[in-house]
């Protein structure tokens, strides 16, 4: 990660651990169905029927987090789903293609993982496609496969790189013309939940979040982030973030959060005061981006709480999660 003031010390360190290993620690919860929403073995959705049978369920379409990387799948927040499907939810956990060492490049002449030592971040456009697939396809898959879900009352929610997607997946109807994501109107949702989002593109890079994904998501290297001070271009501008990388900072108008506002849609964030994986500051990006815009995002920020609590059941911020989606479902 990039070094930025406030770098965090070795008690906060230490404190993440503690979450992850506790958010982690759930075994996996089986779905009631899964179903197919293309052809890749990633183009699914698990279906978890809310647990005490009622009809009319509002759906809460969940997309996973884990920096767009290929190690970290929909079965880490399959704990999650479950917590809500006992909170009288319907779930659509939801998986896409991430990005993998499988990958032979993400634009021409880069190779996949150059510059970092994990796996390159995200598929461009496959992520995306799978996303937008999935929204689109999700009434009349979940009318299938969960028929006490109300499709009418849907609230997209997903945690970190997650997150991200559900902001965009919300925005589509203000992509840039041409986009092959853009659609003719808002789409029919009663609203958003972002968890701890790499919501704004150029806060994030200049933080270093996660590694450099968000470079590598749009195609750039892990490591060509910010010459010079990171806290320069913190929600600023994104062209200046990516260091004037021409490619990235095109597909960054068609990727960032950040830049397609305002959306029409209701909108909550919560984050952890704490956090160290995505800090605060992106989100505050964004509710400051979205407020110039002219549109209110609703922001919850829970002290003494950190990145993996708002997805681990036995955490006090998972109520919270549930009672955001509440109100903007019922």
């Amino acid at each position: 990660m990039t070094d930025f003031p406030g770098s965090p010390d070795s008690a906060a360190r230490e404190r993440d651990a503690a979450e992850s290993a506790s958010a982690f620690a759930h075994p996996a919860v089986a779905p009631d169905r899964t179903a197919a929403y293309g052809d890749h073995p990633d183009q699914v959705v698990d279906f978890y029927a809310p647990r005490d049978g009622r009809t009319g369920a509002p759906l809460v379409v969940l997309l996973h987090g884990g920096a767009w990387r290929s190690p970290y799948d929909r079965a880490h927040v399959s704990p999650l789903a479950d917590f809500l499907a006992r909170r009288g939810f319907a779930v659509a956990n939801v998986e896409y293609r991430r990005g993998g060492d499988d990958i032979p490049r993400q634009r021409d002449g880069a190779e996949p993982g150059a510059g970092s030592a994990g796996p390159v971040a995200g598929r461009w456009p496959e992520t995306f496609d799978d996303v937008a697939a999935a929204l689109d396809a999700m009434p009349a898959l979940a009318s299938r496969e969960l028929p006490g879900a109300d499709v009418r009352r849907i609230v997209v929610s997903g945690h970190s790189a997650g997150g991200h997607l559900a902001l965009w997946a919300a925005a589509r109807h203000v992509l840039p013309e041409g986009s092959p994501w853009r659609l003719p109107a808002p789409p029919s949702l009663r609203g958003v939940v972002a968890l701890a989002p790499i919501a704004d593109f150029a806060t994030a890079v200049g933080l270093g979040v996660c590694g450099g994904a968000v470079t590598q998501l749009l195609g750039g290297e892990a490591g060509a982030v910010l010459d010079g001070d990171a806290g320069s271009v913190l929600g600023g501008d994104a062209g200046a973030a990516l260091g004037g990388d021409a490619v990235a900072v095109e597909r960054a108008a068609h990727a960032d959060p950040g830049v397609l506002l305002p959306t029409g849609i209701a909108t909550a964030i919560v984050h952890g005061v704490e956090d160290i994986v995505v800090p605060p500051a992106v989100s505050e990006a964004y509710v400051d981006a979205a407020a110039r815009s002219g549109e209110t995002v609703g922001l919850t920020l829970l002290g003494g709480v950190g990145h993996f609590p708002l997805i681990d059941p036995s955490a006090d911020a998972c109520a919270v999660v549930a009672e955001e989606l509440a109100q903007l479902a019922w």
